[in-house]
């Protein structure tokens, strides 16, 4: 296990690079890509993880999981180009839409974005070149007061068409759902305050709230994209049965939806459910379910003793 060391008096982080980290997570990948020769492993990693010896490091080992970072510097490229601008000198190959997850206190908008991709070597940091795909992600007609939403990616994948840059675009997207699985982690089982001392200790800790935010993320994702699946998929009846007794709601006549669920829980939670508001989140599900899990405990106890 590893955490960030924190800085000096002087400002100075010491102990193991964070990009070693970086680099060792793609061997990790690496290994299991040679377990798994039918399936695509695909390594996706944000700004932090822009660092040429990951890059090399994947090249060294010919590549045996797809790799897809967002950039964060304007690098040279071999013709003396700068990356981006190199990268948007060509034909735009189209455009991808899709909404924008709510975010701190933004709301969840539409985006609409115009695609560029380029082939381009860069320097490997050892006297050799690179080769790399660059897209760039811009996005047109931003609401006033937001920022432009713009992405720049690199990865080994080539790019061909509009078909092929959409792909990395959703890739890039995906990260999202594991930030959102680790926010449930770090705040919602609030991890950091067991302060557990022993490393087999904290192993079981993560063991357990690792399957408890994965219920949470799953449930969230899964009402919003198959919001009328039948709720008892995903719950048990005395999990359905302690959401409508907590919002005081009468069992419906007929089986309820997932989605009529995990609004009634994260109800519970604190979502207020107002037109503007969207879909609940992981926050209010998260505070939801453990009222919910608490009362279906209740309701087995009772029903037990009194049987």
């Amino acid at each position: 296990m590893w955490a960030r060391e924190g800085r000096d008096k002087d400002g100075v982080r010491h102990g193991q690079k964070e990009s070693v980290r970086w680099i060792e997570g793609y061997e990790r990948v690496a290994e299991l890509a040679a377990t798994l020769p039918g399936t695509r492993l695909v390594y996706v990693a944000d700004r932090e993880a822009d660092v040429v010896a990951l890059m090399r490091r994947a090249r060294d080992l010919e590549t045996p999981a797809d790799w897809l970072v967002r950039a964060t510097h304007n690098r040279s490229v071999a013709n003396g180009e700068k990356l981006w601008g190199h990268t948007c000198s060509g034909t735009m190959l189209g455009e991808i839409t899709f909404t924008m997850p709510a975010r701190d206190e933004q709301k969840a908008r539409p985006v609409r974005q115009q695609l560029w991709s380029r082939q381009a070597r860069i320097a490997d940091g050892q006297g050799g070149l690179l080769e790399v795909t660059c897209v760039v992600a811009r996005e047109v007609g931003a609401p006033a007061g937001n920022d432009a939403v713009e992405w720049r990616l690199l990865t080994n994948r080539p790019v061909s068409g509009v078909e092929q840059a959409v792909e990395l675009i959703e890739w890039y997207r995906a990260r999202w759902e594991i930030e959102i699985y680790f926010h449930v982690i770090k705040n919602g089982c609030k991890v950091e305050g067991l302060q557990l001392a022993a490393i087999d200790r904290i192993e079981r800790a993560l063991a357990l709230f690792m399957v408890v935010a994965w219920r949470v993320t799953y449930l969230m994702r899964m009402g919003r994209t198959c919001p009328n699946l039948d709720a008892a998929l995903f719950f048990d009846p005395d999990e359905i049965r302690g959401a409508h007794l907590l919002t005081k709601k009468k069992m419906p006549a007929t089986p309820p939806t997932l989605n009529d669920v995990v609004r009634l829980i994260a109800q519970i939670g604190g979502f207020l459910g107002r037109k503007s508001d969207g879909e609940p989140g992981a926050k209010t599900l998260w505070r939801g379910l453990e009222q919910v899990h608490a009362t279906a405990e209740t309701v087995r106890a009772l029903r037990d003793g009194l049987g």
